[in-house]
């Protein structure tokens, strides 16, 4: 589990430039702006929230600027960064000034936008979870259910809103689910397959009855994840679970939703893991303003 809130700035780096591509073109032109802006005029742009949220991608702002400042040949405009990653804001509250050339601001104005609202959306849903779970001692996860080219991006705003980090993809944990038990023949066979082939990696195994998840327990799973099932059967799988081990992990996951998140959380349950952090966040409205 990761909550380390280092920004993946190659990963940054990589996806500006691919949203450069799409706006600029095969050559490389904003053709209203270089045809209206002069090469030397200069401004401060205002990087401002439209609505209350939790702040996530600040570090995007700079690495728009100066791409687009080296693919046309000009100065990289200053950047002053007013608020940090996980920041909660109103509308209204100015997140960074951009000064120096116009051209510069306004080619960078939509991708550094688009980013910084999605990544902004993401933490500010993440954080109505983390609250609403405050004091149970669960935490929230997300899931694989990212944006293609974006996970590391949208992962990193999960831990800004302050939910926590499972895998990052196929290659860090194992996660055994239903085609992989029948595939397999069983969680056993499917458990010690993985543990002889990939010794050192953890593994998770995903459970839907009390039976099912002793099973796991059985084989070696110290990481239980309880799929789809109501508070019920899932108090009592946690109590079943705990007797064996009160260091077990247990996760609850499949169609949870802020209004049971808590109800959930007090069985016992380290973790709920909510696909919908990275796939359904609405994006934070966030706006540039020159300054008159």
């Amino acid at each position: 589990m990761t909550t380390d809130l280092r920004f993946p700035a190659a990963d940054a780096r990589e996806l500006v430039r691919t949203a450069l591509a799409e706006d600029l073109g095969p050559d490389g032109l904003d053709v209203t702006t270089l045809a209206t802006i002069p090469a030397d005029q200069e401004a401060t742009g205002q990087v401002v929230a439209r609505a209350p949220g939790v702040v996530a991608g600040i570090p995007v702002i700079t690495e728009v600027v100066t791409q687009v400042a080296a693919l046309i040949g000009s100065d990289a405009p200053t950047v002053r960064t007013l608020v940090a990653d996980g920041t909660a804001v109103v509308r209204g509250d100015v997140l960074a000034e951009i000064t120096g050339p116009i051209r510069v601001i306004l080619i960078a104005e939509r991708t550094l936008l688009n980013i910084m609202s999605r990544l902004s959306g993401v933490a500010t849903h993440t954080r109505l979870w983390a609250d609403q779970l405050e004091g149970t001692g669960a935490m929230v996860l997300d899931t694989r259910k990212t944006t293609p080219g974006m996970r590391h991006l949208e992962k990193y705003a999960v831990r800004a809103g302050g939910g926590t980090n499972k895998r990052m993809g196929l290659y860090d944990c194992a996660m055994i689910k239903d085609n992989h038990k029948l595939a397999a023949g069983s969680v056993s066979a499917a458990y010690q397959a993985i543990r002889s082939t990939f010794p050192d990696v953890d593994i998770q195994v995903e459970v839907t009855t009390v039976a099912e998840a002793l099973e796991a327990y059985a084989v070696g799973a110290r990481f239980i994840m309880c799929d789809n099932m109501s508070v019920p059967l899932l108090a009592k799988t946690v109590a079943a679970l705990r007797v064996k081990d009160e260091a077990v992990e247990i996760e609850a996951t499949g169609g949870l939703t802020l209004e049971v998140a808590r109800e959930y959380a007090l069985t016992g349950v380290n973790y709920l893991s909510v696909g919908g952090l990275t796939h359904s966040s609405p994006i934070l409205d966030v706006a540039l303003d020159l300054a008159n």
